[in-house]
């Protein structure tokens, strides 16, 4: 019992010192001529204007700011964010918000994104808090919330199974209840069972999506908090109990391994989204920047004990798959299944998916080596891809189909079959720290980990601030990259630093064939054997040991 307070403890402290922190930042920031902070984003005002509140009326909270004054500029922006709804039945998008303010808020025409997260939130934060509230703005959350329940945004099918119809899920069951309508509640619970009943026989479609994942966590433990039902209650736990499965699978202290459907500039390249990993598992620093504070500080779920633990210690390296399948209603034709794939150790972790597939926005993040969240280093991945459609200089996202892959524990072979007429112009992603160049290779150390770095051709290096950016030309071509800890290094005898680890992996460098067919051969630290052959769109092979690669291995999702 006392090991259970004390983990309880350990959960709640986290969770002040986020709120802590925005509310400081909350109050020393300047309001505008609007009377908001924000005009970007709508659901940044109420967030903001949440922690500011919480900490002013709490009185386990020693803020360095006057209390009174600080509850009426809380409250002061909750309600002129409140009162930028569209109040007016039958009009479009009525019971919405905007989202982009700018240039008057006032003015702004309602958006259909904010209302999904932001409407459940405002429920949680009346229940909560709302008896702290002055009268005015207590009127004008029950306003609003009304507004809400009769504009049935949520009211739609389930399609795609992805964060928007999970937003819906969680908004059926919240306002179900508080509306006695249990008609919106029986369909929200049949939605919630479906959504369960899909991604446990199918995986998430939306593998490895940031933020929006995140989404998905902060609407069911929404609705988990305000259930009253145990048996909705229940199987609302069994929807966080895998999702948090999920997160843990590819959890490396703050980082997320592995590939990703979607991403952000403030995830892609950097995992920077990671205020809810810092509640749930709390074994990195919390990093100043907070660009998706949401409500990371008040909402939380515990996940599985032995979903933490297996997070937590990561002694021993394990090897994570999953299968997954992508919804196209409008597909005539069964969808291909989709093999991720993630070598996790206690220093760094590399993988991704093998399949190239259209993404919403073109913002898959094919492969990536990932290290911890880390002060030592602001971007804590290295990758290397073909720009395609949406890619903008220095914005390392949106990759095209050239790409063919080969992932087997520490190491990953791409090549690159561009065709003439393309771009023929690769990029890649090198966190900072020391790195020594020679004409085809980089060796670097970052952390606690040694790469390798190997390139069919020769190479520009830019800084690009927070990371170091790799320019090849004269594709077609490829790349090979190595990681191995310090530790395991030196348990191999290299002692003498980077210096010595680059002159003895100098030795092992791969065969590239850039001719009529596209191939890269080379052999790992563990003294494997892999090849990779890319002929066009034709033929793509990849061999461990001479053996072909099979997808076998990845057939069992969750396997």
């Amino acid at each position: 019992m006392g090991e259970q307070k004390s983990a309880v403890s350990a959960y709640q402290a986290r969770h002040n010192e986020i709120i802590y922190y925005i509310a400081v930042e909350a109050e020393r920031r300047p309001l505008l001529d609007s009377g908001l902070w924000f005009h970007d984003d709508v659901r940044n005002n109420f967030y903001y204007a949440s922690y500011l509140f919480a900490a002013a009326v709490d009185p386990d909270f020693e803020p360095p700011f006057e209390r009174e004054a600080a509850r009426r500029k809380a409250e002061a922006v909750l309600l002129e964010t409140v009162l930028l709804q569209n109040r007016e039945p039958g009009t479009e998008l009525y019971g919405h918000w905007p989202l982009g303010l700018n240039p008057v808020p006032r003015e702004a025409a309602p958006h259909e994104l904010p209302v999904e997260i932001m409407g459940s939130l405002i429920v949680w934060f009346n229940k909560h808090y709302g008896g702290r509230c002055s009268a005015g703005l207590r009127i004008a959350f029950h306003t609003a919330i009304g507004h809400i329940y009769r504009s049935g945004f949520f009211r739609k099918p389930m399609v795609y199974y992805g964060h928007h119809e999970a937003k819906y899920t969680a908004a059926k069951l919240i306002f179900g209840n508080l509306f006695d309508d249990e008609e919106l509640l029986a369909d929200g619970r049949q939605s919630l069972e479906n959504t369960l009943a899909y991604i446990r026989e199918k995986g998430m479609p939306e593998y490895g999506s940031l933020p929006w994942f995140w989404h998905w966590v902060q609407a069911f433990t929404c609705a988990w908090e305000l259930e009253e039902d145990s048996g909705l209650k229940a199987t609302l736990a069994e929807m966080l109990d895998y999702l948090w499965n999920e997160r843990g699978q590819w959890y490396l202290q703050g980082a997320w391994a592995g590939a990703h459907s979607r991403g952000w500039p403030h995830d892609v390249p950097s995992d920077a989204n990671v205020l809810h990993d810092y509640v749930q598992f709390g074994d990195f620093q919390l990093p100043e920047g907070m660009p998706r504070t949401e409500y990371a500080g008040f909402l939380f779920y515990e996940a599985p004990e032995r979903v933490r633990s297996a997070a937590l210690n990561r002694q021993s390296p394990v090897e994570v798959t999953r299968v997954t399948q992508k919804v196209v209603p409008e597909a005539s034709e069964t969808q291909p299944l989709l093999h991720t794939y993630a070598y996790i150790t206690g220093s760094f972790a590399a993988g991704g998916i093998w399949e190239r597939v259209e993404e919403f926005d073109n913002e898959q993040l094919r492969w990536a080596f990932s290290l911890p969240v880390s002060p030592e280093y602001a971007v804590n991945r290295l990758y290397f891809f073909h720009p395609g459609e949406g890619y903008r200089e220095g914005d390392p996202r949106h990759q095209s189909r050239y790409m063919e892959v080969l992932y087997h524990k520490n190491t990953i072979l791409a090549l690159f079959p561009v065709p003439q007429g393309e771009k023929d112009t690769i990029i890649g992603v090198l966190p900072k720290g020391k790195w020594i160049k020679q004409p085809s290779a980089l060796f670097g150390h970052v952390g606690g980990v040694y790469f390798a770095v190997y390139l069919s051709h020769s190479y520009e290096l830019l800084e690009r601030g927070d990371y170091l950016e790799v320019s090849v030309q004269g594709m077609p071509g490829g790349v090979a990259v190595e990681a191995v800890s310090v530790k395991e290094a030196a348990e191999r005898g290299i002692v003498g630093g980077l210096a010595a680890f680059a002159e003895e992996w100098g030795q092992h460098a791969p065969s590239f064939d850039v001719g009529a067919e596209l191939r890269v051969n080379y052999g790992t630290i563990n003294g494997q054997l892999l090849e990779l052959h890319a002929e066009g769109d034709a033929s793509t092979r990849a061999l461990l040991n001479g053996s072909p690669v099979s997808l076998e291995h990845y057939s069992v999702i969750g396997g």
